[in-house]
């Protein structure tokens, strides 16, 4: 049942991705940007489109806050692989952006995908106006200074601070980095069904968590091949993640207690949210 929905809604969420994209001039950017949406689970987008209908909206009407979580997501993937920044060559099985181009078209390519995203918000006429500007404004907060990008510098900083950081610091920088796109992407079918988003806004919180510490447990225990990304990079840069502060057993045993309290939060739907729960699970099952 997860599997099906998770591959439908990333194939809805890439269909409307290149809907956009065919109206973009053809560009070496256009191009590096296709290159960047290719691949990846769409979990943020799966999310999006379950969450909304948990909330009583049609996947149809909800596939454009799907479409435009992913081109945040990739223009943030595209960046962070930058040799500015993790200085990586391989990312969803295939050379990275600045790899298979150069880094000003990596850069370019990113900063489009990003527009690409509030564009897809912001045109959408079958969606109230304001409940677009909500979705906007949101997905900024999430994604900009005070979100994603604050998680990217604290985990930069990091990398040169003179003591690694606590267990408390890697929390609240992931919260950032990986939680706050996570948490935007299962509260949006709030928003657009006008409802409360304060259960699933304790199930993103829960659920990013784990999502990162079964990251970190991928990094020591994983398969490049499977990943299609380099792996061990944190240990062999001496930076603090979840394994390294609780172990291998302790961060596997935590990323199951955040499970069960992401299942816990779901309680208010009922059956309804079974295919989240099954999310839930596999986000410390996966293999990539």
């Amino acid at each position: 049942m997860f599997a099906d929905a998770l591959r439908g809604a990333a194939a809805r969420a890439q269909a409307r991705l290149h809907a956009a994209l065919a109206k973009v001039p053809q560009s070496s950017v256009a191009e590096a940007m296709r290159h960047a949406l290719r691949g990846g689970k769409g979990l943020r987008g799966f999310l999006v489109i379950e969450s909304a209908r948990l909330h009583g909206v049609d996947a149809d009407d909800a596939v454009f806050a799907a479409a435009a979580v992913e081109a945040v997501h990739a223009y943030s993937l595209v960046h962070d692989d930058l040799p500015c920044m993790d200085d990586d060559d391989l990312r969803r099985g295939q050379p990275t952006v600045h790899r298979a181009w150069d880094e000003a078209t990596a850069v370019l390519a990113g900063d489009a995908l990003q527009a690409l995203a509030f564009q897809i918000l912001a045109e959408e006429e079958d969606c109230p106006p304001d409940l677009r500007v909500a979705l906007a404004a949101s997905l900024a907060r999430a994604a900009g200074a005070a979100g994603m990008v604050l998680g990217q510098a604290q985990d930069i900083a990091a990398e040169t601070a003179p003591e690694p950081l606590t267990l408390a610091a890697i929390t609240a920088l992931q919260a950032n980095k990986t939680g706050a796109l996570i948490g935007w992407s299962c509260e949006a079918g709030a928003v657009l069904g006008r409802a409360d988003p304060t259960a699933m806004r304790h199930f993103a919180r829960a659920l990013g968590l784990a999502f990162q510490i079964a990251d970190d447990i991928l990094d020591v225990e994983g398969d490049p091949e499977r990943t299609g990304k380099r792996l061990r990079k944190d240990a062999a840069a001496g930076k603090a993640t979840f394994v390294s502060l609780l172990g291998l057993e302790g961060a596997k045993a935590r990323a199951r207690d955040l499970v069960a309290e992401a299942e816990q939060a779901l309680r208010p739907y009922g059956a309804a949210a079974e295919t989240l729960r099954e999310a839930a699970r596999f986000v410390i099952a996966r293999e990539s």
